[in-house]
């Protein structure tokens, strides 16, 4: 575990770019296991890959691409599940994000 400083998050891949290949492959190896992986490939490939990681407030956000459901062309899907897929990556990712960072009880980390 990395000691997490909010500051230095913000050039996050000068300073914790190991620990954000880890915490998106995690996620990628949850979401690979409890889902089609054809479709968490290619949510991986064509949305994830310009996805940004920020730490605000307290809690890490992935913002997305804009229109991410549009990029999903390498499989057919219907929408609602490409929806709710994407929703709970995304959550998987975050979470991946606070256990990288030994955030998982939700405190601040310690200066």
């Amino acid at each position: 575990m990395a000691d997490f400083d909010p500051e230095k998050f913000e050039d996050k891949y000068a300073n914790y770019f190991t620990e954000l290949q880890r915490a998106y492959k995690d996620a990628f190896e949850t979401m690979n296991e409890g889902f089609d992986s054809d479709l968490i490939h290619a949510i991986d490939q064509q949305v994830l890959n310009e996805s940004e990681p920020f730490y605000e407030d307290g809690e890490f956000r992935i913002e997305l691409p804009e229109n991410p459901t549009e990029r999903v062309t390498a499989v057919v899907v219907d929408e609602e599940k490409l929806e709710a897929t994407l929703e709970r990556y995304v959550a998987e990712i975050e979470a991946e994000l606070r256990s990288v960072f030994g955030l998982d009880d939700r405190d601040e980390p310690k200066a």
